[in-house]
Protein backbone atom coordinates (compact mmCIF):
# COMPACT_ATOMS: atom_id res chain seq x y z
CA UNK A 1 0.00 0.00 0.00
CA UNK A 2 2.76 2.46 0.85
CA UNK A 3 3.94 2.26 -2.93
CA UNK A 4 0.46 3.06 -4.20
CA UNK A 5 0.62 6.36 -1.89
CA UNK A 6 4.48 7.08 -3.27
CA UNK A 7 3.09 6.84 -6.62
CA UNK A 8 -0.17 8.69 -5.88
CA UNK A 9 2.11 11.41 -4.17
CA UNK A 10 4.45 11.86 -7.40
CA UNK A 11 1.33 12.14 -9.51
CA UNK A 12 -0.03 15.05 -7.92
CA UNK A 13 3.79 16.67 -7.55
CA UNK A 14 3.70 16.73 -11.26
CA UNK A 15 -0.01 17.65 -11.25
CA UNK A 16 1.02 20.55 -9.69
CA UNK A 17 4.30 21.48 -11.36
CA UNK A 18 2.52 21.19 -14.73
CA UNK A 19 -0.18 23.50 -13.30
CA UNK A 20 2.45 26.04 -12.28
CA UNK A 21 4.35 26.22 -15.73
CA UNK A 22 1.33 26.17 -17.60
CA UNK A 23 0.52 29.72 -15.16
CA UNK A 24 3.46 30.60 -16.04
CA UNK A 25 3.80 30.43 -19.32
CA UNK A 26 0.03 31.78 -20.02
CA UNK A 27 1.39 34.83 -18.15
CA UNK A 28 4.65 35.32 -20.12
CA UNK A 29 2.78 35.33 -23.42
CA UNK A 30 0.41 37.77 -22.28
CA UNK A 31 3.47 39.98 -21.31
CA UNK A 32 4.73 39.67 -24.68
CA UNK A 33 1.09 40.11 -26.38
CA UNK A 34 0.53 43.20 -24.28
CA UNK A 35 4.25 44.33 -25.49
CA UNK A 36 3.01 44.01 -29.09
CA UNK A 37 -0.21 45.80 -28.07
CA UNK A 38 1.45 48.84 -26.65
CA UNK A 39 4.05 49.92 -29.27
CA UNK A 40 0.72 50.11 -31.57
CA UNK A 41 -0.99 51.68 -29.00
CA UNK A 42 2.16 54.47 -28.98
CA UNK A 43 2.24 54.05 -25.21
CA UNK A 44 4.84 55.78 -23.51
CA UNK A 45 7.24 53.50 -21.13
CA UNK A 46 5.41 53.96 -17.99
CA UNK A 47 2.00 53.24 -19.79
CA UNK A 48 3.36 50.45 -21.43
CA UNK A 49 4.08 48.54 -18.45
CA UNK A 50 0.62 49.39 -16.82
CA UNK A 51 -1.01 48.07 -19.93
CA UNK A 52 0.78 44.79 -19.62
CA UNK A 53 -0.34 44.41 -16.53
CA UNK A 54 -4.34 45.15 -17.49
CA UNK A 55 -3.35 42.19 -20.25
CA UNK A 56 -2.49 39.52 -18.02
CA UNK A 57 -5.36 40.20 -15.30
CA UNK A 58 -7.87 39.80 -18.40
CA UNK A 59 -6.85 36.84 -18.89
CA UNK A 60 -8.33 35.90 -15.49
CA UNK A 61 -11.81 36.56 -16.10
CA UNK A 62 -12.45 33.41 -18.15
CA UNK A 63 -11.07 29.77 -18.95
CA UNK A 64 -9.42 30.14 -22.47
CA UNK A 65 -7.67 33.65 -23.97
CA UNK A 66 -11.04 34.80 -25.64
CA UNK A 67 -10.88 37.32 -23.03
CA UNK A 68 -7.30 38.97 -23.60
CA UNK A 69 -8.11 39.08 -27.47
CA UNK A 70 -11.52 41.13 -26.78
CA UNK A 71 -9.72 43.44 -24.15
CA UNK A 72 -7.03 44.00 -27.15
CA UNK A 73 -9.73 44.37 -29.76
CA UNK A 74 -11.61 46.53 -27.78
CA UNK A 75 -8.63 48.94 -27.07
CA UNK A 76 -7.41 49.58 -30.90
CA UNK A 77 -10.81 49.87 -31.39
CA UNK A 78 -11.14 52.59 -28.72
CA UNK A 79 -7.77 53.77 -30.27
CA UNK A 80 -9.50 53.90 -34.26
CA UNK A 81 -6.55 51.29 -35.16
CA UNK A 82 -7.62 49.19 -37.68
CA UNK A 83 -6.76 45.66 -37.71
CA UNK A 84 -7.78 42.33 -38.40
CA UNK A 85 -8.70 40.10 -35.55
CA UNK A 86 -6.28 37.60 -37.81
CA UNK A 87 -3.54 39.67 -37.16
CA UNK A 88 -4.47 39.68 -33.39
CA UNK A 89 -4.42 35.75 -32.92
CA UNK A 90 -1.32 35.22 -34.86
CA UNK A 91 0.48 37.77 -32.47
CA UNK A 92 -1.24 35.84 -30.20
CA UNK A 93 0.43 32.37 -30.76
CA UNK A 94 3.57 33.83 -31.64
CA UNK A 95 3.62 35.16 -27.84
CA UNK A 96 2.33 31.92 -26.68
CA UNK A 97 5.65 29.84 -28.56
CA UNK A 98 7.71 32.90 -27.59
CA UNK A 99 6.34 31.92 -23.76
CA UNK A 100 7.03 28.17 -24.47
CA UNK A 101 10.52 28.42 -25.39
CA UNK A 102 11.19 30.53 -22.66
CA UNK A 103 10.37 27.96 -20.32
CA UNK A 104 12.04 24.70 -21.95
Amino acid sequence: MNKFNEREQSFEKKFAHDQELQFKVAARSNKYLGEWASSILGQSESDKQSYIQEVIKADMEESGREDVFRKIKKDFQASSISINDSEIRDQMEKALLRAKEDFK
